[in-house]
């Protein structure tokens, strides 16, 4: 795993809101849009299975399907970058318990910058950017 890859936590996360706000926008509007009358076609419970038309209420169909496969396109996107994350979250956590996987885990996960993790830990900030780098190279 590389610091560029590790790096774009942050952003994956972000970007995982965004799409969840987005699936939720999709839904409110699959969910306020205007009930239908409409005419479909059934068939009797019993042989001999008679075709009949029956009346029913539904939301306008094409603009439901196309909701529909909009939401299905965000949930695909956001499981890619829950994906990616999940790689990354995995590899922090394979990290041994110490100073090491504590620096990981804020600096990456967390979303602290090195000089508060370093005012957290109690080093500098070159030296927590050291310890990154060293431990990247193994």
């Amino acid at each position: 795993m590389d610091k560029k890859t590790l790096e774009k936590y942050k952003s994956w996360k972000r970007e995982a809101q965004l799409i969840n706000k987005q699936i939720s926008k999709l839904k409110e509007r699959r969910d306020a849009l205007p009930v239908i009358k409409g005419k479909v076609q059934s068939s009797d419970d019993e042989f001999p299975y008679t075709q009949r038309r029956v009346s029913v209420e539904m939301y306008e169909p094409k603009e439901t399907d196309k909701i529909k496969w909009d939401i299905i396109k965000k949930q695909m996107q956001r499981n890619k970058i829950e994906l990616k994350m999940m790689e990354i979250e995995d590899f922090i956590e394979a990290i041994p318990p110490g100073e090491t996987k504590e620096i990981f885990e804020m600096y990456f996960l967390q979303g602290m910058k090195q000089s508060e993790v370093a005012d957290t830990i109690g080093y500098t900030r070159g030296r927590i950017s050291q310890k990154i780098s060293e431990y990247l190279k193994d």
